[in-house]
């Protein structure tokens, strides 16, 4: 690595500029991003003045009401302007063909600017990872993390996968409540992370707390907030653990974990510390986000939907499709932003250079013109990979057949022991319209 990775590593921020964090790592948590309400909340989606419509306010997503918003919006204005928001003007892409038209033409419609409709702080770890760039730097560095997550460590991850959640669910109670949330999807996803970056497993809970610091919007009050100093401790401690593991494993070889890929990659061995962190810092979010709030979203989804749970239960070798399925229902990141680098027309838009264009996937996903039954959950839909939830093209999730394989492998060992995981009360979901889950879901497990 070009230099040490330090507090001088780090740049000097304004007070104001830091996000808020969680207050343990035993209790992730993702905070929301608007702190005043629009008043879209509660009101009617097709009465609502359709230029005032801003799908980026976190509280429809915590109060469970993007969808209509986003209904109404494919059918009367699919590119969709926004003026005023708390994130400035955008435009929302809300059709499933007209998402994919953007996501292959990187040319007019670039990551390297931000990946969310938020602006970035300066310190943003995301603003310098490989998600966030274009051409040539962007592939080689997808590149070399790549083997990790492909076909032969996949093949040595499944066993270890399926010990874990072994261990997981004999740990559980039955017939009693508890939060599915931590004891199950935060705590599988978490420890697969620490496999793959060969992490100290008694640490395990320090890949979640970065990564719920990472997804955390600012300018939030409450008396959890967090100091300017305290949140750089935090991210030095974070380039501190993994300049650690950087320097034992540098020169020894690439053993396949995300570390040693990245010390010894080709394209990757020289890059600086803040490279390497917004690296990290993606791939922690990426296999921690995304997998948790899926696992989260189909049990609720079974509950929702008891004719596809008795479905399941009559015929257990749907599990593969269904994953696919639980995996489009939920929707884990609602959206990514482009930025257009020239003046374009999308849809019969004019859409400006420098414009910011946020890709709702979670309205693709449900585009019925695109996906029939759009607005059902079908465990045995035909073609149920076809769905935007790991993106598109040179963008397209290098870990989605690892979030697959946790899923598929926690539903297989489920439906041995378990007649119904049982949601039973109203889940917490996040306040935030980047990271579309949960943050609590109680839940009672029911023997066979």
């Amino acid at each position: 690595m070009s230099q040490a990775l330090t507090d001088e590593a780090l740049p000097e921020l304004a007070p104001d500029a830091w996000s808020k964090l969680p207050p343990r790592p035993s209790t992730p948590q993702v905070r929301g991003e608007t702190p005043e309400p629009t008043g879209q909340v509660g009101a009617d989606p097709e009465t609502y003045p359709l230029e005032k419509i801003d799908p980026a306010d976190g509280e429809l997503f915590a109060a469970n009401e993007h969808h209509e918003y986003f209904a109404r919006l494919r059918r009367d204005d699919p590119v969709h302007y926004t003026a005023e928001s708390h994130f400035g003007a955008y435009w929302s892409i809300t059709k499933f063909d007209d998402i994919v038209t953007v996501e292959k033409d990187p040319e007019t419609y670039s990551s390297a600017r931000a990946i969310t409709v938020s602006d970035p702080l300066p310190d943003s770890p995301m603003a310098s990872s490989f998600i966030s760039m274009d051409g040539p730097t962007q592939l080689a560095h997808r590149k070399t993390v790549a083997p990790a997550m492909g076909p032969r460590n996949l093949k040595r991850l499944e066993p270890l996968i399926r010990d874990r959640v072994i261990q997981i669910l004999d740990g559980l109670p039955v017939g009693e409540d508890f939060d599915w949330v931590d004891r199950v999807s935060v705590e599988l996803t978490t420890s697969l992370l620490a496999t793959l970056f060969d992490f100290p497993y008694e640490e395990q809970r320090k890949l979640t707390y970065w990564s719920d610091v990472t997804t955390t919007q600012p300018n939030l009050p409450g008396p959890d907030s967090l100091s300017h100093e305290e949140r750089h401790r935090v991210l030095v401690e974070c380039l501190d653990h993994f300049q650690g593991l950087w320097k034992e494993r540098q020169g020894k070889g690439r053993t396949g974990d995300f570390v040693s890929l990245l010390a010894d990659g080709e394209a990757t061995q020289g890059m600086d510390p803040r490279t390497f962190l917004a690296t990290l810092v993606l791939l922690i979010v990426g296999g921690n986000d995304t997998t948790r709030n899926s696992i989260s979203g189909g049990v609720l989804a079974l509950n929702e939907h008891p004719a596809e749970y008795e479905k399941l239960r009559n015929d257990p070798t749907l599990i593969e499709n269904m994953v696919s399925e639980m995996i489009r229902w939920q929707t884990p990141l609602a959206h990514m932003r482009r930025t257009c680098t020239q003046d374009t027309i999308l849809a019969g838009r004019e859409i400006k250079a420098g414009d910011k264009i946020a890709m709702w996937y979670v309205s693709g996903n449900r585009d019925e013109d695109a996906i029939d039954r759009a607005g059902e959950f079908l465990i045995d839909r035909p073609d149920a990979r076809k769905h935007l939830s790991f993106g598109w093209g040179r963008h397209f999730c290098v870990g989605s057949r690892v979030a697959e394989l946790q899923v598929r492998v926690l539903w297989e060992e489920l439906m041995k022991r378990y007649r119904w995981v049982e949601v039973v009360g109203d889940p917490v979901r996040t306040r935030s319209s980047f990271v579309h889950g949960y943050l609590e879901m109680p839940v009672r497990l029911h023997a066979l």
